[in-house]
């Protein structure tokens, strides 16, 4: 064994056994060398390995430091829990050193331009950037009508409360769908009503029904990775509402918060197939990087930009933040941890439907085939006790998600369902949580 890899096994034990805890600053190189008893080259070396599996980070001018471990510093019965209930990428696969390098490059080329207070829109090179970042996934639009956001949620406040074209007042809403929208509408007082979809897609004639007599503002949904149900509109079903949108005047919010999710075949969004400036859509990207990147973007056609600038009217997203995603996309980083996150979530997912199919024999559980992105939903029997079944999970270290919340709060075409989530499941863990889900399901003598 060479002396830089004896260094580094030595060190990622120690780290795996707490001897150094997270954000714990390592020995300097010099003092390092001293005590394995080699030259300095050989310990940067391993310092560079380490960094490179990302078990450590550095600091110019600082020195070394652990990364948090997950798990790290809970209880033993957190560190064994199986989460199938946070949406939140795998901290395990943040991308800290590509990132740091990004904020430090960005602060370089950008240092005179974040000291100003910004324009509404957002960073005028990043929002270019988009341009090109865009047409990969067939949106096609100028950098003048690409809006920078606090996040989509940002986005969907100011077209909830800003006035349309179309004069119409009320908002369309998947049943089920996004649960934090659902509540922010029902606060708010702003018009909605909802319209069923199930794993098997949208009622088209329904939904047509409603575009031409409801009197609708936009139509919120996500055509592919749907939350919470996981499931993607079929290639005629986008076709159709883009259409519909174009014939009834009715604008359709697409949220493509998962767009980089998909792994297995291309997939052309709604907007794709607009041909009449009625379809709004809107990016995130903390699925891809992390949450507290809050950073997201609005593409508006017609006359919707000036509108929704007049209600955006200052900047409120952090300008270092954009410009370090404007270097971290511009170098081919996104791209690469894109396809990293994608194939992790893709294995989890296998691994997830395998184990259900393995101890799901009875078929007391239903559930569509999904195979990207990270949500799967587990159809219940009516007689299941809901809150008593999370319970019962609770009680053996498992968390899931009720669909309860999914629903505005009147609608009554409601399905029984747990929301699975596999960003933060463990590997390891999957085969066993699915298998205490359907034992607690099969039981059946407590509801």
């Amino acid at each position: 064994m060479k002396k830089y890899d004896g260094v580094i096994t030595d060190l990622e034990r120690k780290i795996k056994e707490g001897q150094y805890r997270s954000g714990q600053k390592l020995p300097s190189v010099r003092s390092a060398a001293a005590s394995y008893g080699c030259s300095i080259s050989t310990i940067l070396r391993a310092y560079g390995e380490l960094e490179n599996k990302h078990a450590i980070y550095s600091i110019p001018q600082s020195g070394y430091y652990v990364v948090e471990q997950p798990g790290e510093g809970q209880a033993v019965s957190d560190s064994e829990r199986i989460d199938f209930s946070s949406a939140s990428p795998d901290l395990n696969v943040f991308p800290y050193l590509d990132f740091q390098h990004c904020l430090n490059k960005a602060i370089d080329t950008y240092k005179y331009h974040l000291f100003t207070y910004g324009e509404t829109q957002g960073l005028a090179s990043l929002r270019q950037t988009l341009v090109s970042h865009l047409a990969n996934d067939q949106v096609f639009t100028g950098a003048e009508r690409i809006f920078i956001t606090s996040g989509v949620q940002q986005a969907l406040g100011i077209l909830a409360k800003m006035p349309f074209p179309n004069g119409n007042r009320t908002v369309l809403v998947e049943q089920p769908s996004y649960d934090i929208y659902l509540r922010y509408l029902e606060t708010e007082g702003i018009p909605v009503c909802g319209i069923p979809r199930s794993a098997d897609g949208i009622d088209l004639g329904r939904l047509e029904e409603l575009f031409r007599t409801g009197g609708i503002k936009f139509f919120y949904t996500m055509s592919r990775y749907q939350n919470p149900l996981g499931t993607s509109y079929r290639p005629e079903e986008r076709k159709a509402i883009a259409a519909l949108a174009g014939k009834y005047d009715v604008y359709i919010v697409e949220d493509d918060y998962m767009a980089d999710l998909g792994f297995s075949q291309r997939f052309e969004p709604i907007a794709a197939f607009d041909r009449t400036g009625h379809v709004i859509y809107l990016k995130s990207f903390s699925k891809i990087i992390f949450p507290g990147l809050s950073l997201g973007a609005a593409v508006l056609p017609g006359p919707l930009p000036a509108v929704f600038q007049a209600y955006k009217s200052y900047m409120d997203t952090s300008l270092l933040s954009q410009a370090a995603l404007d270097v971290y996309i511009k170098n081919g980083m996104y791209e690469r941890h894109k396809h990293k996150i994608r194939e992790l979530y893709a294995a989890r997912m296998m691994a997830f439907n395998e184990a259900l199919k393995r101890y799901n024999e009875a078929g007391l559980i239903a559930a569509p085939q999904i195979t990207s992105g990270i949500y799967i939903p587990l159809l219940l029997p009516q007689t299941v006790n809901l809150e008593q079944l999370l319970k019962r999970l609770e009680q053996r270290n498992i968390r899931v998600v009720s669909g309860k919340g999914f629903y505005l709060s009147d609608y009554l075409e409601r399905e029984k369902f747990l929301k699975i989530s596999i960003s933060r499941a463990r590997p390891g863990q999957i085969d066993a949580g699915v298998k205490a889900i359907v034992q607690e399901v099969a039981a059946g003598g407590w509801w």
